[in-house]
């Protein structure tokens, strides 16, 4: 497959030159041949052209955190604060998960992300064979791993079946799918059972994600049993010497701010489900000013409620300048930065996230001829504060095109929903 997108605005998320104002894109395989001015490229002897005026071409979105099943639940327990919300709704309905309902609550993320965007995602769940057979149906690239509760009975045999599943499933779908191990939390994985799960980290070669300093009551239950914040806790059992992905990161010390810097830990950011479920803001702009590497997720949508990162990225903007009383804390390039690039360093994936010359072809074109988008005095910012997931045209994942005009090719859309449908009534108690 050889293929040319012609005459789009290229957003590169590379500088210096972060914006080519019309260009043109060569595909060869799986990656990025060439990337410049339009006209640069060879104008034929290709598969296919794509002629792309009138749109933005820009890196596929990078979803650095969510639970993808967790779609069966959207709507079903809102407006509660995150324990009740869990212990009460959300873990007796997870109990009732089969195989097959991961499989296509995973499915109907697919589709949703696919068409809002997104062409990659970290995911931590349950059934997680299921999860990783959805995403190689659907074509998108993700980062899986199987979620560990280690206070819960059969924890190890969790452990040694999330092992199994990062042995089986690394580099699968040609590459697309990479693995890490995922232990919960501090408070459902205790430090014993976390240097379990380091160890088999480490003899398999892959990172850590979990969740961290998620809420305030989090934070004093963890000071009160081991003296310290859960970031300094971790960074005490040697948990920052394994590529770690850590999601939501919100009541953070300065301390904790230069740990997750110096360690180049991958911080997961959820402005969105952090917002819904009251947790707090996180300190996004002191984590960039120290240096750290700051990515944007969706969580489930059980507490989100949708996989939308246009959405994530603005509110992610809007926040820091309203916590900080500062509107310049996160400009929109930043915050497309975190959405693009920072998103796949925070998941530990090279090549990935930028329009350039090598890395793997996950493109999205973005339709400009909009009523929002008119006048163009910065592309970055309309994408930013006024673009919507229902502005993207097209999706490319892998040099493959899994929507065109605004249609998801890749998954029956028709089937999804009547699976979800049925499925969501049975495990949240409303019947078959």
């Amino acid at each position: 497959m050889r293929l040319l997108i012609r005459g789009a605005a290229v957003l590169t998320m590379e500088e210096p030159h972060f914006l080519i104002p019309e260009g043109d894109i060569v595909i060869e395989g799986q990656r990025i041949a060439h990337v410049g001015p339009v006209g640069s490229a060879p104008q034929e002897g290709f598969t296919r052209v794509i002629e792309a005026r009138h749109m933005v071409a820009m890196p596929g979105l990078v979803n650095c955190h969510t639970h993808a099943a967790m779609t069966l639940f959207r709507g079903y327990a809102d407006d509660m604060p995150l324990m009740p919300w869990l212990e009460e709704k959300i873990w007796p309905a997870e109990a009732r998960l089969e195989p097959e309902d991961v499989y296509w609550g995973t499915m109907l993320a697919c589709l949703e992300m696919i068409r809002s965007g997104t062409t990659c995602f970290a995911d931590m769940y349950f059934h997680m064979d299921e999860v990783a057979r959805a995403v190689e149906e659907a074509g998108l690239r993700a980062s899986l791993c199987r979620g560990l509760i280690g206070v819960a009975p059969g924890a190890r045999e969790a452990l040694a079946d999330g092992c199994r599943f990062a042995r089986e499933w690394q580099g699968a779908a040609g590459g697309r799918i990479t693995t890490m191990l995922g232990p919960h939390a501090p408070y459902t994985c205790p430090p014993d059972y976390l240097k379990e799960v380091m160890e088999a980290a480490a003899e398999l070669g892959v990172g850590i994600h979990i969740h961290l300093a998620e809420t305030q009551g989090e934070v004093e239950e963890c000071r009160r049993r081991y003296g310290k914040s859960p970031v300094a806790l971790m960074e005490e059992l040697g948990l920052f010497r394994l590529p770690v992905l850590a999601a939501h990161c919100v009541h953070l010390t300065e301390e904790d701010i230069r740990i997750l810097a110096a360690r180049k830990a991958g911080v997961a950011h959820n402005p969105q489900s952090n917002m819904k479920l009251a947790s707090g803001i996180a300190p996004v702009a002191r984590l960039l000013a120290a240096g750290a590497v700051v990515g944007l997720g969706t969580d489930g949508a059980a507490s989100n409620n949708n996989l939308d990162m246009m959405e994530e990225m603005r509110s992610a903007a809007l926040l820091q300048k309203v916590a900080t009383m500062d509107p310049t804390s996160l400009p929109a390039p930043v915050a497309l930065s975190m959405a693009t690039v920072n998103g796949a360093r925070a998941l530990g994936l090279e090549e990935v996230g930028l329009l350039k010359s090598g890395y793997k072809a996950d493109i999205i074109l973005i339709n400009l001829e909009r009523p929002h988008l008119y006048p163009r005095h910065d592309l970055a910012a309309h994408l930013v504060y006024a673009a919507g997931s229902a502005d993207v045209e097209a999706v490319i994942v892998d040099g493959r095109v899994l929507m065109e005009k605004g249609e998801v090719l890749t998954v029956d859309r028709e089937r999804v929903f009547y699976e979800v449908s049925r499925r969501a009534r049975r495990l949240t108690g409303g019947g078959a």
